[in-house]
C-alpha cells in the first residue's frame, strides 16, 4: 500500500510511491528500444489522427492519448498473449500498444471495411477478439463490470489469465465501478483496474469533483491492493504492473492502480488545445515531463541509443503511420446492406 502525499492541485505528478523504479531495476537495452518505438508510433499516430479529423477524414468522436503513452506501453509489454483488455473511449493507443496494426486502426477511424471492426465501430470501439482486445467502451464507468465478469470467466475456466480494466479518474464516482470492485474483491477475481487519473474529466479538475482527490484510497474499501503510479515513467508502470499481474495469476488477487497522468491535448477534438478550463502554464508543466522525452533521455545516457538511432526510428514510424493512411483511403466503405449484419452471433458457450 502506498504512503504517497495528497496531491496539490495542478501540482506534476512525480514518482512518489513503492512504484517508483529505480536505475538497477532498468530493463534491457532491447527491451527499453520496443519501448521507446511503441511510445513513439502512438505519438505520431495520434498527430496524424489530428489531421485527419481536421481535413474531415475522420468523423464522429475523436479522443486522443497523446501524453500518456507510457500506460499503454507499460501495461501491454507485460501481457501475455491470451490476457485481455477492456478500456474506455480513448483508445487508440491502447490498441497500437496491444499489436494491433496501425492499417486496422486508422481504417476504422475512417469508417471503412478494413478496420478491425468494419468500419463499425468508429475512434471509440475498438475491438479484437484475437488480441483479446475487448473494446473501447463510450458509456463512462459502464465496462467495468464487464471487466469483472471476464475475471469470473478467467477463474470458472481454471485459466491463469489476467483482465486489465483501463478507465479515466471520472468513472471511479460511478455506481459500476464500486459494485465490480467490491466483486472482484469478494470472488477474488484475476482483475487489474487501472485508474489513468489525467486530472480532467472532460473539463471538470478532478478536484472539483472527487471528495478524495488520492482515487487510489478507493480500493481500501474493498481491502484490494492498490497504489499511485508515476504515468509518465514508463519504467514506473512496468513495475507496478508486474507486481500486480503476479499477484492475480497467483491466486486471483485483483488490485487497483491509480496512474497519474496527463493529456497533452484536450478531452476531444473538440477541445483540441488547453480549453477554457486549464491554464496555458499548467500544460506547460507537464510537458516537461513529456513520457517519451524522459525515456529517450534515459536510454541516451545509459548508451543505449543515439540521437540518430532515434531520428531514423521516428522516419521509419513516419512512413509506417503514412501507409496506415493510404490504406485506409483505398479501403472500400461498407454497403448499405451491412447495416444488417453482425447483430446477433450464436454461441455454444
Amino acid at each position: 500500500m502506498s504512503t504517497a502525499k495528497p496531491r496539490k492541485k495542478g501540482e506534476p505528478v512525480r514518482a512518489e510511491s513503492k512504484a517508483e523504479a529505480k536505475g538497477s531495476e532498468r530493463t534491457s537495452a532491447a527491451t527499453n528500444r520496443e519501448l521507446l518505438y511503441s511510445m513513439l508510433l502512438q505519438r505520431r499516430f495520434e498527430e496524424r489522427c489530428a489531421e485527419m479529423y481536421a481535413i474531415g477524414r475522420i468523423g464522429g468522436f475523436c479522443h486522443l492519448y497523446i501524453g500518456q503513452e507510457a500506460i499503454s506501453t507499460g501495461v501491454m509489454s507485460l501481457l501475455r498473449a491470451d490476457d485481455y483488455i477492456i478500456t474506455t473511449y480513448r483508445d487508440h493507443g491502447q490498441a497500437l500498444a496491444r499489436g494491433m496494426t496501425p492499417r486496422a486502426v486508422m481504417a476504422e477511424l475512417f469508417g471503412r471495411q478494413d478496420g478491425c471492426a468494419k468500419g463499425k465501430g468508429g475512434s471509440m470501439h475498438m475491438f479484437d477478439k484475437q488480441l483479446g482486445f475487448l473494446g473501447g467502451h463510450g458509456i463512462v464507468g459502464g465496462h467495468i463490470p464487464i471487466a469483472a465478469g471476464v475475471g469470473f470467466a478467467i477463474k470458472y475456466r481454471g485459466g491463469d489469465q489476467v483482465i486489465v480494466c483501463f478507465m479515466g479518474e471520472a468513472a471511479v464516482n460511478n455506481g459500476a465501478f464500486h459494485e465490480a470492485l467490491n466483486m472482484a474483491a469478494l470472488w477474488k477475481l484475476p482483475c487489474l483496474f487501472i485508474i489513468e487519473n489525467n486530472r480532467y474529466g472532460m473539463g471538470t479538475a478532478l478536484e472539483r469533483a472527487s471528495a478524495i482527490h488520492d482515487i487510489y484510497k478507493r480500493g481500501a474499501s474493498y481491502d484490494m491492493p492498490r497504489d499511485v503510479v508515476d504515468g509518465q515513467d514508463v519504467d514506473a508502470v512496468r513495475k507496478a504492473t508486474e507486481e500486480a499481474i503476479t499477484r492475480a495469476r497467483t491466486d486471483g488477487t485483483p488490485t487497483l492502480l491509480e496512474i497519474r497522468t496527463y493529456r497533452f491535448m484536450g478531452h476531444s477534438m473538440s477541445d483540441a488545445v488547453s480549453g477554457t478550463y486549464r491554464t496555458k502554464e499548467e500544460l506547460e508543466q507537464y510537458l516537461k515531463r513529456d513520457p517519451i522525452a524522459l525515456h529517450r533521455q534515459r536510454m541516451e545516457d545509459a548508451g543505449e541509443i543515439s540521437p540518430a538511432d532515434v531520428a531514423a526510428m521516428d522516419e521509419e514510424i513516419k512512413k509506417i503511420v503514412q501507409d496506415s493512411i493510404d490504406f485506409a483511403e483505398q479501403s472500400p466503405e461498407l454497403p448499405l446492406e451491412a447495416l444488417m449484419e453482425d447483430i446477433l452471433v450464436e454461441t455454444t458457450s
